[in-house]
């Protein structure tokens, strides 16, 4: 049987639209272009995924880069090291926040040339360099803002 050709049409028309295009592939080469090392971020970002559910604080200070800024209870704190986070992390990282980066979809990040945005900005990462001409670099907690 053969299609109309109109329905054919509409067919290859939507197959090649924008609107079906693959989301977290968009997000990748976004990362990748804005930032680099879009594969850098897949592990420390899933360890983050899964630490916010588990309420892993450990996990999460690990994953920081200090001295971190983090708003919380309408105050700005400068938590110096893991052992500060991890030592005041129920007041640092609210309940909502856990749940809301708990539950990041790759496709939904937000990509700027300051960072990759979790949870409509509750937590932001960038790529820190490690060396003055940046050639080491590693994903890490750059803010949280409950």
């Amino acid at each position: 049987m053969r299609l109309p050709s109109t329905l054919a049409l509409l067919l290859l028309l939507a197959a090649q639209s924008p609107a079906l295009a693959d989301p977290a592939s968009d997000v990748y080469q976004r990362i990748e272009k804005l930032l680099g090392d879009a594969a850098g971020l897949d592990a420390p970002l899933r360890n983050l995924v899964e630490a916010m559910r588990g309420d892993d604080a450990e996990t999460i200070a690990s994953l920081a880069d200090y001295p971190l800024t983090v708003q919380a209870n309408g105050e700005t704190y400068d938590v110096l090291n893991e052992r500060d986070f991890i030592d005041n992390f129920d007041d640092l990282v609210t309940p909502e926040t856990r749940r809301a980066v708990g539950h990041q979809q790759y496709a939904d990040l937000f990509v700027n040339s300051d960072g990759v945005m979790l949870a409509d900005g509750a937590v932001w990462m960038a790529a820190i360099c490690e060396d003055d001409a940046c050639e080491n670099s590693h994903w890490a907690i750059t803010a949280i803002n409950n």
